[in-house]
């Protein structure tokens, strides 16, 4: 029966062309490559390599294997990664529960990185309204959380400030106000305003309703398409805005009472009192930056 040694063997000599090569890569001498690709034929029923010229070159039923080879191996590894990472109690998936308007790029810049330092652990990412972030924590849905804070405190929460996003007011280029030199809370008033809450109902503080008509959604990317569509106004992050004026779509209210693009908090919660292992406190950790290029 074939063994991992083997496949190695095979794998790295096809790769380099050569048995010599493949033995010196590997530590060995050239007459226990030699021998180990000989079994490993024998074993399969297959003849891997053409030796009738001085180089030994794959034939095509060793090509058609060398795949399967690869892959034996690719897992073999990732079998000893997993072992490894379950002895040294690292985590075998990390929920991370982040705020749609904060998935800014950095954020899979960090999700990268996350996947180098820890391959055998699995990385869920769930999008929610942040006044249900803190419930979906404390119910076990989740390992950390990103979100907008009105500084609302949550006992249960350990909570860390991260930084600030800045948001504008914005409609569509066809909107009513869109074209106004200045807009008054007055103008906005008839006007349909768009807005986000969560699946408990409950909406941030700082973000009240100032139109006589308005609309909710739990969904940052249905705020967006309404807002495209011309079916209201609203406050959007400044990054994500200024995307959208550049390509048209989108125009920014010159509203009288914002003086300057008004900044929400930020902030990273993680349940108190929970164990949690090297991958969620690399994570919570990796987290402190996200806002830094915003």
């Amino acid at each position: 029966m074939c063994n991992l040694d083997q496949l190695r063997m095979f794998v790295t000599a096809a790769k380099l062309g050569s048995f010599s090569a493949c033995a010196r890569q590997l530590g060995k001498v050239q007459s226990a490559v030699s021998q180990g690709i000989a079994n490993l034929e024998i074993d399969l029923n297959v003849e891997l390599f053409d030796r009738s010229t001085r180089k030994p070159t794959l034939t095509e039923q060793g090509n058609h294997l060398l795949r399967f080879a690869e892959a034996t191996l690719q897992q073999s590894f990732e079998l000893q990664s997993a072992a490894k990472a379950l002895s040294n109690f690292q985590e075998t998936e990390v929920t991370i529960i982040i705020d749609d308007n904060l998935l800014i790029d950095k954020l899979s810049d960090i999700a990268e990185e996350f996947g180098q330092r820890f391959p055998s652990t699995t990385l869920s990412t769930m999008l929610a309204s942040s006044t249900d972030i803190p419930g979906l924590l404390l119910d076990g849905k989740g390992d950390l959380g990103v979100m907008l804070t009105d500084m609302t405190y949550f006992k249960e929460l350990d909570i860390r400030y991260i930084g600030s996003v800045q948001f504008v007011p914005v409609a569509c280029p066809e909107h009513p106000l869109a074209n106004n030199d200045s807009v008054t809370p007055a103008d906005l008033i008839p006007h349909r305003q768009l807005m986000v809450r969560g699946e408990s109902g409950k909406s941030m503080a700082y973000m009240p309703p100032i139109s006589s008509n308005h609309w909710w959604t739990n969904d940052h990317h249905v705020l967006i398409q309404y807002v495209e569509k011309g079916l209201g106004w609203t406050y959007l992050p400044s990054h994500e805005a200024r995307q959208r004026v550049e390509l048209g779509k989108m125009k920014i209210l010159p509203v009288t009472f914002d003086h300057k693009e008004w900044q929400a908090p930020v902030e990273c919660v993680a349940p108190k009192g929970r164990a949690v292992g090297p991958a969620v406190k690399w994570l919570n950790t990796a987290l402190n930056s996200l806002l830094d290029d915003t």
